[in-house]
């Protein structure tokens, strides 16, 4: 195969990894709002394949909605829901579980099609089949966190939803990477600066992995309701109650006060790093596309920062907390490119 030939099949492998993360982002935001909307305890059964069929008769809808009935969040919150209430709620999470089965055949038909062409690169193939295990993993996890709803509490665990939210935006990640890596293309950097503001960047990313992580245990515990003010958190900075609880440690998970006065401690804390970075590429680092990238890195996190203020002061209206997460996902994808354009080693260095 000539090189050519090599750099098409990679473009195209690229492309479609490109698509494939780029649903997986929808999927992202559609779970967003599912929770937002209290409508991920709607589907009390979990079937893979006939799942995939909705309620089709009068009778059927009757015959799912009297199911969702004998749980206790339709006994403790929804009692006295009309049918056409639970119709609407029923439909964010059914078209949530419809589009990951459409991800997971979006994904692994021309997983199976490039294989038989043998069109990926050497080593490439153990890392798509990670790809498509850690896809199935996400829906075994996505009922784990469902069925953790349908007991005497009709929450969901904060730590099954973050878990659930942590895995999806880890394939999203991986997948991204993954197509950066098939698209590059030789640089003129020195080695030595590209290794040390990549390691850096790396760790920026990694620092914005835990912060949407946070993100989801604020959802879980629904700690984004307790305080609508900024920048104080009530009338003080520093909350009381603060790691009030018995152990202390656990209050950083469970204690709604504690978990929205980390979230905002650890925004603060990305903001001033993430502004340093960016300085330190401009001074010192590679011209081009290094730059360009930390000035969309830099446009993103202005962009977050208004939502996730706006969201505070507006008491999270669904639309508004839709776009703060998707705002993260944003953020992220920006750090992802801009380390992976510094990391990237200089051929032959």
């Amino acid at each position: 195969m000539t090189p050519s030939q090599h750099t098409s099949r990679d473009r195209q492998v690229a492309t479609w990894l490109l698509f494939c993360a780029a649903v997986v982002f929808g999927m992202i935001l559609l779970g967003g709002v599912t929770r937002l909307t209290n409508s991920g305890l709607s589907m009390v059964e979990w079937k893979p394949l006939m799942g995939a069929i909705p309620p089709l008769s009068e009778q059927a809808w009757q015959e799912t909605f009297d199911k969702y009935r004998q749980f206790p969040e339709y006994r403790k919150v929804n009692r006295g829901m009309s049918l056409d209430d639970f119709k609407s709620i029923f439909m964010f999470e059914y078209l949530h579980r419809l589009l990951g089965r459409l991800i997971g055949v979006l994904f692994a038909v021309p997983l199976l099609y490039f294989a038989w062409r043998r069109a990926f690169r050497p080593g490439l193939t153990p890392k798509l089949w990670l790809l498509f295990f850690l896809g199935g993993c996400q829906g075994l996890l996505g009922w784990y966190m469902v069925k953790s709803g349908l007991v005497d509490n009709p929450r969901v665990s904060q730590y099954r939803l973050t878990a659930h939210l942590g895995l999806a935006v880890a394939i999203y990640a991986y997948m991204l990477w993954l197509a950066f890596e098939l698209l590059d293309r030789p640089r003129e950097h020195s080695a030595q600066a590209i290794s040390s503001l990549g390691r850096c960047s790396l760790v920026l990313v990694a620092l914005l992995y835990l912060m949407i992580l946070s993100g989801g245990l604020v959802a879980g515990t629904r700690a984004g309701f307790a305080y609508s003010t900024w920048p104080l958190m009530g009338d003080s900075f520093i909350p009381r109650g603060l790691y009030a609880g018995t152990p202390a440690w656990l209050d950083m998970f469970e204690d709604i006060t504690t978990v929205q006065f980390n979230h905002r401690m650890f925004a603060y804390l990305l903001v001033v790093l993430i502004v340093a970075f960016a300085g330190w590429v401009y001074r010192s680092g590679p011209a081009g596309r290094a730059r360009r990238a930390v000035s969309v890195l830099l446009l993103a996190l202005a962009a977050q920062v208004v939502l996730g203020i706006s969201t505070l002061l507006l008491h999270v209206p669904v639309p508004l907390a839709a776009a703060h997460q998707g705002g993260a996902m944003l953020l992220l994808t920006a750090a992802l490119y801009t380390s992976h354009v510094l990391v990237r080693p200089q051929p032959g260095a």
